[in-house]
């Protein structure tokens, strides 16, 4: 995959013109070129083509260009290893662009290809394990559990406010101090690019104030930065051991490890708990208040009300349940 595509071939032997490309053009035009796709995107669509091709060298078969037939025992061979077809989805797409930024026409959308993967997801299935829900209960458990120390106040505030805003782990982890506004009636916290914003038009996510001050997100996030000095820069950070706030944002895994770490310390059951747990917690929770999809929608930054379904289905199992006994 590491193929240079057509665009950026002619950008470097400047093709297109009858004129040399002045060398700052060309050197921004690579760097908009690579931005097309997120960051954590391109990781793993690499991690995926280099399975590909080791498996391909493996067993003796082409793997640029490679054939349909190719592709499809590919995909059956992972799905025989007890791959989920949505990892399966990740590879197809990853031997796509490689394909594509090769020059040469993608294998994905052959007819073999799509059968295999049809069948594939017919027999396996396509429902994913979803992380549980932190309800309100759960985080003022929690938050009740947490230390009174610079970890602790920052746990606090980030526990808080990803349950608030609903947000995804890489959207806490991008926040910077100057994304927060405190305003009379709470926190206006602005999400400038996310997994469904990935050109940036970004959104603003009103958090009022908590009824009960132990588990206000405004109170919160107001006690972290003042506790740790921070005046501008990435909103939570990494603590040593030695309890010194660092310079450098916390990664989305990170901040998986945090929630985790945090459940299990208030006796709840960190196996089925993630970072995801906040932003399923909330939407369950506005569920079970009686929310509708469109608010919910507005605070959670969702395109679309399939996307959302995913997460309120399991909330209104029990709406309009049957008891005749």
């Amino acid at each position: 995959m590491n193929k240079r595509s057509g665009v950026l071939a002619a950008i470097e032997e400047g093709r297109g013109s009858a004129l040399a490309i002045p060398a700052q053009v060309a050197k921004a035009a690579r760097s908009y070129a690579r931005a097309s796709k997120a960051q954590a995107t391109l990781r793993a669509y690499r991690s995926a083509w280099q399975g590909f091709v080791a498996w391909c060298e493996a067993h003796g078969f082409e793997y640029l260009p490679a054939t349909p037939t190719t592709v499809a025992l590919y995909a059956t061979a992972r799905a025989e290893a007890g791959i989920k077809p949505a990892s399966i989805d990740l590879d197809l797409a990853a031997i796509a662009a490689a394909h594509i930024a090769a020059g040469h026409p993608s294998p994905r959308g052959a007819a073999e290809v799509q059968a295999v993967r049809a069948g594939i997801r017919r027999t396996h299935g396509t429902a994913q394990r979803q992380a549980a829900p932190l309800l309100p209960d759960d985080l003022r458990r929690i938050v009740a559990a947490l230390p009174s120390s610079f970890a602790g106040t920052r746990d606090r505030a980030l526990l808080l406010l990803g349950f608030a805003t609903g947000s995804r782990r890489s959207e806490l982890a991008a926040l910077q101090v100057e994304d927060l506004a405190f305003v009379a009636r709470g926190l206006e916290v602005t999400i400038r690019r996310s997994k469904t914003d990935q050109e940036g038009k970004g959104m603003v996510k009103p958090v009022p104030h908590g009824r009960d001050l132990a588990t206000c997100p405004v109170r919160a996030c107001k006690a972290w930065i003042e506790a740790a000095g921070i005046k501008s820069g990435p909103l939570f950070r990494s603590i040593d051991r030695h309890g010194n706030v660092g310079a450098t944002a916390l990664t989305g895994h990170s901040i998986g490890r945090i929630v985790k770490r945090a459940a299990a310390a208030a006796g709840l059951d960190a196996a089925v708990v993630s970072g995801h747990s906040l932003r399923a917690g909330l939407i369950t929770a506005a569920v079970l208040a009686g929310r509708s999809d469109r608010e919910i929608m507005a605070q959670t930054g969702h395109r679309s009300v399939e996307m959302l379904t995913r997460y309120t289905r399991r909330a209104r199992v029990w709406e309009g349940a049957i008891s005749l006994l």
